[in-house]
């Protein structure tokens, strides 16, 4: 069995993505930092990368602190 692609979150502010980061790493959720893609029509340059297996932890984390988001598959 694979594992499934990776999770891509793109943010619309810089802001957004740097706090993201911020939430992921105090609930030791991994993440890694990356050029936001084209295709996802973000503002902001940066976008977090997360095992498709994690990306609920992350989504759930964020709704809680009301961080707007986009989830892309890689």
């Amino acid at each position: 069995m694979t594992d499934s692609p990776p999770r891509i979150f793109i943010f619309e502010t810089t802001h957004h993505a740097m706090w993201a980061e911020d939430v992921a790493r105090e609930q030791a959720i991994p993440v890694e930092v990356v050029p936001a893609p084209p295709e996802g029509g973000a503002k902001c340059g940066i976008a977090l990368r997360i095992p498709d297996r994690r990306a609920d932890e992350l989504t759930n984390a964020l709704d809680d602190e009301r961080i707007l988001y986009r989830i892309l598959q890689a």
